[in-house]
């Protein structure tokens, strides 16, 4: 079975399914991360994606970091308390917190997310 869902146009805003990006520096933290995110619901699923190479600016120079790659599977309602945790654990300056909401998807997959992270869950 092949569903798709839009539920951008079925529900409001906070129910609008959103991939958040994150970089982070080593295991322990990307662990620390997911875990707390998907324990307390602020999160369906988290996927940790070693072996990154990322190259930026920073302070007018050219970095290049070695870096592991969170994918968290969420809801727009759950974005501000999502960032607010990752900036107040994460020891960059300024953590990438890039929300990409979806377009559609499966609609049972799309369902779970929403479900898991339906807020007063904890």
């Amino acid at each position: 079975m092949n569903q798709q869902i839009n539920l951008q146009t079925s529900q409001s805003t906070t129910h609008t399914v959103v991939l958040i990006l994150c970089s982070v520096p080593t295991r322990p933290i990307a662990d620390k991360i997911a875990r707390y995110l998907v324990e307390n619901h602020f999160a369906a699923c988290v996927n940790i994606i070693p072996g990154v190479t990322s190259i930026y600016q920073w302070k007018s120079k050219v970095e290049k970091s070695e870096e592991l790659q969170l994918m968290i599977k969420s809801s727009m309602g759950r974005l501000a308390e999502i960032s607010e945790y990752i900036h107040s654990v994460h020891p960059y300056d300024l953590p990438e917190v890039l929300a990409i909401p979806t377009s559609g998807g499966g609609m049972e997959y799309l369902s779970w997310i929403i479900q898991e992270t339906k807020s007063g869950r904890q």
